[in-house]
């Protein structure tokens, strides 16, 4: 091999090895400048965190890698909506209004201080807040309860059965409002909580 041929082979590598150099440079800016949009807003620290990269090249990009912002804007969005989710399932279980321990939707009364926390419907069975008038499923009135007693909240007609029941007069008297207060922490009777 001559001389000729080799500054030909050498100049040949070096421009093949410069146009990959090149190329290597473009897309670490351009990789920075995307990878930088997708975890920011911030157009200044987009364009600050390129300039950066485009100037000092592979030193750029290394310090770049260190100071990016951990998680992009999608993973960020991901995570609230998860957070929100936890919170949602967190705050939708009940709790016993007398002692606050966490209780089931179907319980009719708290395991742990025996507060009463809903009643049955007269006619279809199923559980009612103690506050309702009437229960939504079947359109019958509610019964309020007072301990062992049972008063119709309206004029219908009392099933047979709890007919023989009467409220005591000072019960009766009282506003609605005040009536369903005490129902609200109505105690069963049973054995007391440990």
């Amino acid at each position: 091999m001559n001389n000729e041929q080799l500054n030909t082979l050498l100049t040949v590598g070096l421009v093949y090895g410069g146009l990959i150099a090149v190329a290597f440079w473009a897309g670490m800016v351009v990789w920075t400048f995307r990878d930088m949009r997708a975890r920011s807003r911030d157009t200044l620290a987009q364009i600050l965190a390129t300039v950066m990269v485009a100037a000092l090249t592979l030193p750029g990009f290394l310090l770049y890698l260190f100071l990016r912002p951990k998680e992009t804007l999608a993973e960020a969005y991901e995570r609230s909506l998860e957070e929100e989710a936890l919170l949602q399932e967190i705050e939708d279980k009940p709790v016993c209004p007398g002692c606050r321990q966490r209780v089931q939707e179907d319980w009719q009364a708290c395991p742990y201080c025996h507060t009463r926390l809903k009643k049955p419907c007269t006619r279809c069975g199923k559980m009612l807040d103690l506050a309702w008038d009437i229960c939504p499923h079947c359109t019958t009135p509610a019964q309020v309860y007072n301990g062992d007693r049972q008063t119709a909240s309206s004029t219908h007609a009392r099933p047979a059965a709890a007919q023989q029941y009467t409220a005591a007069p000072e019960y009766e008297s009282r506003s609605r409002q005040t009536r369903r207060r005490e129902e609200r922490l109505e105690f069963v009777e049973g054995e007391d909580s440990p």
